[in-house]
């Protein structure tokens, strides 16, 4: 696609931008006070677009501050946005920030005609549309939808979300950023110094005004974060503010932007089709659990198939499982011999063979009840969450369920976890998890990004989960002590690894 091809033109009149809340108003013709709103909003616009066009010509020749907060943001975004999606970025400027996250199809919409023709001209591979957010007369739907820097200059708000959701699907994530309020006066200041691109009058928005207006357009939050504390190019201490400091209470309440991602709240729901289910169950020393495993697991969905991987028992487990499949020649069954180590690699095994539209993992040890498993089939299928995590610490466990020790690093690491993934989670160490096949895949194509180092599996799931910004719902279940065998968590011994697991997470998400 050449330069002059790759952008258009939408020629809606500006006196129909927001025409969900302006048509019907009137039986026998447009009132004094409706004529006036009209033009109040076609002026804001009008004069906006004369703004953004005189900048755009500016900028050509013309570097601020702000260089360096651009930058910065394009990381936040890299961070939050994996490469080869269908991306839509609303206010797309010059283009530079879509560029960046390498889309497999990257749209650009803008209202200003100097930008969307610098935006064709940096970046040719892309496509960029003149139109305005109110109304932007597209029919595809995207993956990613991007407004950034947008909503403090939208004459309304809500509309521009309504519109959103047209070119969104139950999958897309909304990734918003937004200027916090208590920088007004020194943007302002900035401008006035010429340091900074000027602005006209903007929205001044919290956070619980953006939350708002996507409840009302039927958007949730899925996480928030407060990014940028110092927008300087300064050695040394730009990385240290912008990277650690602006994480931390009290200062993340002094940074520059807010960002918020979110997803279709209101969902299409066909319970007809019953999706499938893949049951895997890590089994290490659990020969005397075998057969009410098979007896207690459900049929659940469409058709359900256990995927048992032994781990190097030193009691008759693989035999035991072989035994029990052939008493139960009705239920699908595979069975595999780990040759590496630990539960992670484990899940890892199992989930590679696994066929059911919906994977989960049940621990042999049946310490989660095999009956509460249809609640998490459930979730995924009604769209509650993407990523549904079991949770033991709601309900009072049976004495013996849970050493003391054992629970107290248990409250630690779903408080220190929940902070690193801007997500609650209760539980990071309940064996079962659940999602969907196609979300597994996902994170197994960006495992690279963590790398293998996850021994148990619980994190591997949840920092990719948390990485592709998958919905995660905590479901409580009642956890029950063990009547066979002994545990094989080392409570020392892997309490130090999940303490630097969680440093490195802190590395790979948080501080970055």
């Amino acid at each position: 696609m050449s330069t002059s091809e790759n952008w258009s033109i939408d020629r809606t009149p500006l006196g129909q931008v927001g025409t969900a809340t302006q048509t019907g108003r009137t039986a026998g013709g447009a009132s004094e006070d409706y004529i006036r709103a009209l033009k109040s909003q076609k002026d804001y616009q009008q004069a906006r677009i004369e703004h953004w066009n005189r900048t755009a010509v500016k900028m050509d020749t013309w570097t601020s501050w702000g260089a360096y907060y651009h930058r910065r943001l394009i990381e936040t975004f890299q961070l939050l946005v994996p490469p080869g999606q269908k991306i839509l970025e609303i206010g797309c400027s010059r283009g530079d920030l879509l560029a960046a996250l390498k889309p497999e199809r990257g749209v650009g919409l803008d209202f200003s005609v100097e930008m969307i023709q610098r935006a064709g001209k940096r970046h040719p591979e892309l496509q960029f549309v003149l139109a305005d957010a109110h109304a932007p007369n597209l029919t595809e739907v995207f993956d990613v939808i991007i407004l950034s820097d947008l909503l403090n200059d939208s004459w309304d708000i809500q509309t521009v979300f309504e519109q959103v959701a047209k070119l969104s699907t139950p999958r897309t994530r909304v990734i918003i950023n937004s200027y916090s309020r208590l920088w007004e006066l020194p943007l302002q200041i900035a401008e006035w110094l010429n340091l900074a691109k000027p602005t006209l009058r903007q929205n001044w928005l919290a956070v619980e005004d953006i939350v708002n207006l996507l409840d009302l357009a039927d958007f949730e939050v899925i996480k928030q974060s407060q990014e940028i504390i110092w927008p300087f190019s300064t050695p040394l201490v730009a990385p240290f503010f912008n990277r650690f400091l602006v994480r931390l209470w009290p200062f993340k309440h002094l940074a520059l932007t807010n960002v918020l991602v979110a997803r279709p709240k209101r969902q299409d729901i066909d319970r007809s089709s019953l999706p499938s289910v893949s049951v895997l169950v890590p089994a290490r020393n659990e020969a005397g659990n075998i057969p009410a495993i098979f007896e207690r697991i459900p049929d659940m969905g469409r058709w359900t198939e256990l995927i048992f991987v032994e781990g190097h028992s030193s009691d008759n487990t693989y035999a035991a499982i072989e035994e029990c499949m052939a008493q139960h020649p009705a239920r699908r069954c595979k069975l595999f011999r780990q040759t590496g180590r630990g539960k992670g690699d484990a899940v890892r095994l199992g989930f590679s063979k696994a066929e059911g539209d919906i994977l989960m993992i049940l621990d042999a040890d049946l310490t989660v009840p095999p009956e509460d498993l249809p609640r998490f089939v459930d979730a995924i299928q009604t769209n509650k969450g993407e990523f549904i995590n079991g949770v033991r610490l709601v309900y009072p466990m049976e004495q013996e369920a849970m050493r003391f020790f054992n629970l107290l690093g248990n409250k630690f690491f779903s408080l220190a976890f929940s902070w690193l993934l801007n997500q609650p989670i209760k539980d990071t160490l309940c064996g079962t998890k659940v999602l969907s096949r196609a979300d597994y895949q996902l994170i197994a194509a960006n495992r690279s990004y963590f790398g293998d180092f996850d021994p148990f599996g619980d994190f591997d799931l949840l920092f990719g989960a948390a990485k592709l910004n998958l919905k995660i719902i905590d479901l409580p279940i009642r956890y029950r002590e063990r009547t066979y065998g002994t545990t094989n968590i080392q409570r020392w011994k892997h309490g130090w690894l999940l303490l630097k697991m969680a440093m490195f997470a802190a590395r790979r998400i948080k501080f970055v």
